[in-house]
């Protein structure tokens, strides 16, 4: 769990979240959303709808990608709002927390450590996810590109949290399961970093020219690495 090197307990001050596929698996929400869509239309494949999510240089949530693949399998473009509307309802009910979860924010937040998520969703789906998982008590703000003005791993919304939590760089910690949407630029802002390896659902080699301080296999390791 622990690297070679890192913070102690007491040196940790605040606690920088990631969000999706940090504090629940969003992958599988995501592949339950695109199933919803093809049961609805009565045709095609959802992990096929999911592939398109997972394109080069298009957004991972942007709902064009269920446009295109109507388009590619010759489904009617007018069932697209219709499609929209089953996929969100459908994600936003798969969502649930990792097991030990709210254990471990409660076991964070009773131990005086303020919590922000910095997330790229949109401020009002971050809301309805944190909301739906019942974490959202635990959180003094939520960052998102809509409020930062910057998508990760662009500094922005980390540096909008440090300041809503009035926490300097080098007493905060970042958790978040990608290396180089968040490990990456927190290390580079001075910030102590916790990988979730439990939630990289990536296909991409780690990068190891940026090593974080810790590496969690659960979410409850961050109990046992602050000593709460």
């Amino acid at each position: 769990m622990q690297t070679s090197s890192g913070p102690r307990d007491r040196e940790v001050k605040a606690l920088l979240f990631d969000m999706d596929n940090t504090l629940w698996d969003f992958v599988t929400a995501k592949q339950a959303a695109c199933h919803a869509v093809v049961d609805f239309l009565k045709v095609g494949d959802g992990e096929d709808l999911y592939q398109y999510f997972r394109r080069p240089g298009v957004g991972f949530e942007d709902p064009g990608n269920i446009l295109d693949y109507i388009r590619d399998i010759n489904a009617p473009a007018a069932s697209f709002p219709r499609c929209c509307t089953v996929y969100e309802k459908t994600k936003l009910a798969a969502i649930s927390p990792y097991e030990g979860a709210a254990e471990t924010l409660s076991s964070l937040t009773d131990a005086g450590i303020p919590l922000a998520v910095v997330t790229d969703a949109h401020s009002s789906q971050a809301k309805r996810r944190l909301e739906k998982a019942g974490l959202s008590e635990y959180f003094s703000c939520i960052v998102t590109p809509d409020i930062s003005g910057q998508r990760k791993p662009e500094p922005a919304s980390f540096l909008y949290a440090l300041g809503a939590l009035d926490a300097d760089a080098a007493e905060a910690m970042v958790v978040g399961d990608s290396i180089r949407r968040e490990i990456e630029p927190a290390h580079g802002l001075g910030m102590k970093t916790a990988y979730a390896l439990y939630g990289d659902r990536s296909d991409s080699p780690v990068s190891l020219l940026c090593r974080p301080d810790f590496v969690l296999h659960d979410i409850r390791d961050l109990i046992e690495i602050l000593k709460l």
